[in-house]
């Protein structure tokens, strides 16, 4: 994974993604597209794991199986709408280890505040993969990715739904070492800060709320 920015053309992460852009979809179908999305999008946010191999006896004989290395991932969620991606990527992935930082953007100054940082120990001995639906500004993912690598993190990967291109080159100036992997890279940022086409607030269509 040596681009920056992988967009993920799989006609079913495209199928549905234009059912999560919809505005008639429901609270409940949007979140099991975004679960549904997040497994495929977890396909590619997890290729090229290193890898090492398991001596296993099947019920024919005796080989060397290919297994993941090293310590067990971290996956981070940048709150709360990137518990949908969480959900997903968990199914995928049973074992990672699972950290939370908060952040909310103040929507005047489109800056993000930090109010909760929780993470799995030995950061950096672990592929950190750090979700988060909407990639708009870029200011909140590259203050969480900020965070991480304070917290020692050196591996890390962004996986979003949605990407601008404003935030996809905030994140290459603050962080060129972190690849970012989406479904879309939509048009661009209105005067708000919400990405065009984009899908609306992801949190809000996600959880019912406005």
């Amino acid at each position: 994974m040596d681009q920056h920015l992988t967009i993920v053309n799989h006609p079913m992460v495209q199928h549905k993604l234009a059912y999560m852009r919809d505005e008639n979809t429901s609270t409940n179908r949007f979140r099991q597209l975004l679960r549904e999305i997040s497994q495929l999008l977890a396909y590619e946010v997890t290729r090229n794991l290193d890898m090492t191999t398991k001596r296993v006896k099947t019920p024919m004989q005796e080989i060397d199986a290919p297994i993941v290395a090293g310590k067990k991932l971290a996956l981070v969620s940048i709150l709360r709408a990137g518990n949908g991606l969480l959900d997903g990527v968990l199914d995928l992935i049973p074992s990672a280890r699972v950290g939370f930082v908060g952040l909310y953007r103040d929507e005047e100054t489109l800056k993000p505040v930090k109010y909760y940082f929780k993470v799995p120990n030995k950061l950096d001995e672990r592929l950190v993969i750090a979700v988060d639906p909407m990639l708009a500004t870029g200011n909140s993912s590259v203050a969480a990715i900020d965070m991480l690598k304070e917290a020692g993190a050196k591996n890390i990967r962004f996986l979003c739904l949605l990407a601008a291109p404003e935030g996809v080159a905030r994140m290459k100036e603050a962080h060129p070492d972190v690849p970012i992997i989406t479904a879309s890279l939509d048009d661009c940022l209105n005067e708000k800060g919400y990405i065009l086409p984009g899908l609306g607030d992801a949190g809000d269509r996600m959880f019912g709320t406005k």
